[in-house]
């Protein structure tokens, strides 16, 4: 991986005219809620989605790009993130407003919470699930993100985004084939805002869900803890936390990793973990959950980036694949 100063040196006059940052050699440990992990070459905040549509014009299309959020899900790697890591600000994508409709118009870097506070105070229903997100927009729009038995798909109605060539494009909620925690997003596009609709609710019957989303996640989620939120997707029919409560797995270590012994479908940082540590931790958590019940788990925190020279982590550990 290059400097990060010799790729935005390599680029030169290209990058111009930007009134985003540019920061060299970022610390994606100071992004991620598990505190760990290797650095991104170049980290882009953008000011804008003007912005951001001139930065993709600029940059060759064989540089890779990467587009996180929040970091709340999110395991990079300890070799770090090659290219150009893209994270939308909450100054320049974080709006949210009523559209002429009815409905919300919410940017891609606004927190699931702040969407969440805004249809409480509209008077807007079925937004109450976001309060136990700790998530943003664009991330949801992604991963169908849902909680409490409702989901992205059942609120979002159109969605606004950029291509890698920095063009504009929309899609309806149709469009995105959305089913559990997945979406047919087209490679390289990054979702800038979206519309949602709910329907009129009284404000107290919404305050009162929203405390039941809260209360059900202090008591049940260590959330005080660096986590990344849980782990594994549910597999169809039962879930994640039974079958690796089921094969032992409950407050299991490896290095500074944990998997919580208050809820063992969340792996914690308990103050010294890798990420070699985090994942190698998840991917003995699948091996023995597949020798246990014959499930493979699949990962719901997304991990990128590059493993350190020596330090790879294979699926399953490349037992039983």
């Amino acid at each position: 991986m290059m400097h990060g100063q010799a790729l935005i040196d390599r680029l030169g006059d290209r990058l111009a005219g930007l009134r985003g940052r540019l920061t060299p050699n970022a610390e994606m440990d100071k992004i991620t809620w598990f505190r760990a992990g290797g650095l991104a070459e170049v980290l882009f905040q953008p000011a804008d989605e003007e912005d951001l549509a001139a930065f993709l014009r600029a940059v060759p299309e064989e540089i890779p790009l990467t587009v996180v959020g929040v970091g709340s899900n999110l395991l990079v790697r300890d070799g770090g993130i090659p290219g150009f890591v893209i994270r939308l600000s909450a100054k320049g994508f974080g709006q949210i407003e009523r559209t002429a409709t009815g409905g919300i118009n919410a940017g891609a870097a606004a927190p699931d919470k702040r969407l969440a506070a805004f249809a409480l105070e509209e008077g807007i229903g079925g937004f109450h699930f976001y309060h136990g997100i700790p998530g943003a927009v664009g991330g949801a729009l992604v991963m169908n993100a849902g909680a409490n038995g409702v989901e992205t798909r059942e609120r979002v109605v159109e969605l606004r985004g950029l291509t890698r060539k920095g063009e504009i494009t929309t899609f309806l909620a149709e469009d995105m084939d959305y089913s559990y925690r997945h979406s047919a997003v087209p490679a390289g596009v990054i979702f800038t805002s979206a519309v949602f609709e709910g329907y009129p609710e009284e404000k107290a019957a919404i305050k009162v869900a929203m405390e039941a989303v809260q209360n059900h996640r202090e008591t049940v989620q260590p959330i005080r803890e660096k986590t990344g939120g849980s782990t594994f997707k549910n597999p169809e029919g039962t879930s994640a936390w039974k079958e690796i409560d089921k094969a032992g797995c409950r407050g299991l270590m490896i290095g500074g990793a944990q998997m919580s012994p208050m809820h063992c479908n969340f792996m914690i940082n308990t103050g010294t973990a890798t990420g070699y540590d985090l994942e190698y931790l998840g991917e003995t958590v699948r091996t023995r959950v597949l020798e246990n019940s014959g499930i493979r788990l699949q990962w719901e925190i997304k991990r990128i980036g590059n493993f350190r020279p020596g330090h790879a982590v294979q699926e399953f550990l490349g037992q039983l694949l």
